[in-house]
């Protein structure tokens, strides 16, 4: 088993005052492989101005040339270790226990390694995420104790991939793609001709279901 992993508070870039969270919603955004914190915190301009984004650090280095940060180790493209992906997730719901308090809903947005992060800390705690946003990611194969409850509740996930990515290996999004419809309610697209990547038409869609999903915790929280 690996290791706690622990994040750095520090490192993370917020949108607004971090200690001034409740009542308002908060969407916490999960880079991917060999990127950081500044990299999805840009997308921030995209959503509404009242909507709190916080962007995380992951915790691990890849190994040298390799850039930026990683949520877990990859060991050649067909090799995650759900293990790995599983105690990034826990230390991002641990993360949350500690910033997140007050907060009158949590979404979580991801790319790639993050993606696969946000997809398997929503399984972790499904009663915990609002939505989750997988952007050209992956559900990790294997079962955990809550998916039943996650199927019960059925969260809203968007996902959006491209039709040219060539990152995530085939098996994992056929996976997915049979994994997450029994279990979450799926939205999303393919985007014709993009690639492991994010496009505008992409995060178009994507802002109309953040808003969807505000107007539907606000009802539920009046």
């Amino acid at each position: 088993m690996p290791e706690s992993l622990i994040l750095d508070a520090e490192a993370v870039l917020w949108s607004a005052e971090r200690n001034d969270l409740k009542g308002h919603d908060l969407l916490v955004v999960l880079h991917g492989y060999g990127s950081d914190e500044h990299d999805l915190f840009a997308l921030r301009t995209y959503f509404p101005q009242d909507l709190v984004v916080a962007a995380l650090a992951a915790p691990l280095t890849p190994p040298w040339p390799a850039p930026g940060r990683s949520w877990y180790p990859i060991e050649g493209l067909d090799t995650r270790d759900a293990a790995g992906i599983t105690a990034a997730a826990e230390a991002v719901l641990a993360w949350l226990d500690e910033h997140a308090q007050g907060a009158a809903s949590i979404g979580l947005l991801g790319f790639s390694q993050g993606a696969a992060v946000s997809l398997q800390s929503l399984r972790l705690a499904p009663e915990r995420i609002d939505y989750v946003v997988n952007l050209s990611g992956y559900v990790t194969p294997g079962a955990l104790p809550k998916d039943e409850e996650l199927a019960e509740l059925k969260p809203p996930v968007f996902w959006g991939r491209g039709s040219h990515d060539e990152v995530i290996p085939a098996a994992l999004v056929l996976h997915t793609t049979q994994w997450l419809p029994e279990r979450v309610e799926l939205s999303g697209r393919v985007y014709q001709d993009m690639a492991h990547s994010v496009s505008e038409a992409e995060l178009a869609d994507l802002r109309v279901f953040i808003d969807k999903q505000r107007e539907r915790l606000a009802e539920r929280n009046s």
